[in-house]
């Protein structure tokens, strides 16, 4: 218990990321057609419209390894108090979140890049706070 008290912050943190990137692959899991055909129209006007389903398979992997950096480093948290996975997921969620700022201004998706900023923010706070 003394553990969650003492990093309430990082955890609370961890749990945003954990939803975030463990739903968004999911997501891109379950319906990967109609997110692929989506994002082949979203960048049918970039340098990247022939090679929309290896970025979204990229993505898919960054998420789904984030998010599960992300629990694991939860679990280490609150049970031995070490921060190394939750400070490795919390940098590959930075990551994964500049991967997809890029593709949105890419696609000048100006709106959608303002979006992910907001996803960035309490990422890199994560970092900043697990950093030893």
């Amino acid at each position: 218990m003394k553990n969650i008290l003492d990093h309430a912050t990082e955890i609370l943190l961890l749990l945003f990321l954990i939803i975030t990137f463990l739903q968004s692959g999911f997501d891109k899991i379950s319906d990967w057609n109609g997110n692929v055909s989506w994002l082949k129209e979203h960048f049918s006007k970039t340098p990247f419209r022939n090679i929309v389903p290896l970025m979204v398979g990229i993505i898919l992997v960054a998420e789904v390894v984030a998010g599960i950096l992300c629990l694991a480093g939860m679990y280490q948290l609150i049970c031995n108090g070490d921060t190394s996975f939750a400070f490795y997921g919390a940098i590959l969620s930075c990551i994964t979140l500049l991967m997809l700022l890029f593709g949105q201004r890419v696609a000048k998706d100006y709106e959608g890049a303002k979006t992910i900023a907001v996803y960035f923010i309490p990422s890199i706070i994560l970092v900043f706070l697990l950093q030893s």
